[in-house]
This record gives structure tokens, sequence and C-alpha cells, in this order.
């Protein structure tokens, strides 16, 4: 009898933990994306509460970050792409990408100088530092979970 209890309720955990996850990867895959209009206000007025923008600085801010999300989404349909085909990035394509994306960064910065006054400048610039950094950390994390689960599989 102990055994019959101690098995159907192993089975019940099991089955509950199964369900949770099915649940937990659910919700992921339901939640709607925000649209890039959606994504450019929130970030415009996360610069505008972190750098204290005034008004004029906010309508010259908006059309900057407008285009700095074109670009993002072409390259990453670009890559998503190139992902899709299995076709790896050749030498000179690596230095052409990497120097247009130096040269965008360069341009936006410039832009941004003229909008910006010396501290907003000194916060904006210390703000891109946390989220470079930011990334690097994630990526790191991404790098040691893929390599842990290769581990495992083999």
């Amino acid at each position: 009898m102990k055994k019959l209890i101690f098995t159907l309720a192993l089975i019940t955990t099991l089955s509950l933990a199964g369900i949770a996850q099915e649940k937990a990867s659910g919700k992921r895959e339901a939640t709607e994306k925000l649209s890039v209009e959606q994504r450019n206000a929130l970030q415009l007025k996360e610069m505008t509460l972190n750098l204290d923008l005034t008004a004029s600085q906010q309508k010259e801010i908006a059309p900057i970050i407008a285009e700095q999300a074109t670009k993002m989404e072409a390259k990453k349909a670009e890559m998503k792409a190139r992902k899709e085909a299995k076709k790896p990035l050749t030498a000179n394509e690596k230095f052409e990408m990497k120097s247009k994306m130096l040269d965008s960064q360069i341009e936006t910065k410039a832009k941004m100088k003229k909008i910006l006054n010396s501290d907003q400048m000194a916060k904006w610039e210390a703000n891109k530092e946390k989220r470079k950094s930011h990334v690097k950390k994630m990526k790191k994390n991404h790098k040691q979970k893929n390599k842990a689960k290769s581990e495992v599989s083999e």
C-alpha cells in the first residue's frame, strides 16, 4: 500500500512539473513584441528621464532613435537570413560590417554632441558603457550555458 501511494505521488509530481514547464515556455511565445514605434517612444522616455532632456532635445533625438531602430531591424533580418542560409562571414565581410558599425556610432555620437550639453553627454556615454558591459556579460553567460549543454549532450 505504501509503495502504491509513493508511486502515485511520484507520478503526480512529475506530471505537474512537466505541465509547469509547458506553461512557462508557452507564455514566452504568447507575449507580443512591442512595435518599433513603441520601442522608440520608450527609449526616448528613458533617455528623457536619465538625461533630463528638454522638449526641443526630445524632438531632435526622436529621429535619431528611429533611424537607429530601422538600421537594427534591417541588420537583424540580414543576419537571420545569413544564419538560415548557413553562410559564414568572410574576413572582408567581417571587416566591412565592423567598419560600417563604427562609422554609424561615430555619426550618432556627433549628432548627440550637437544636441546634448556636456553633463548630458557624459551621462549618455556612461549609460552606453553600462549597456555595453551588460551585453558582454550576457553573451558570456549565454556561451557558457551553450557550452555546458553541448558537454551534457555528448
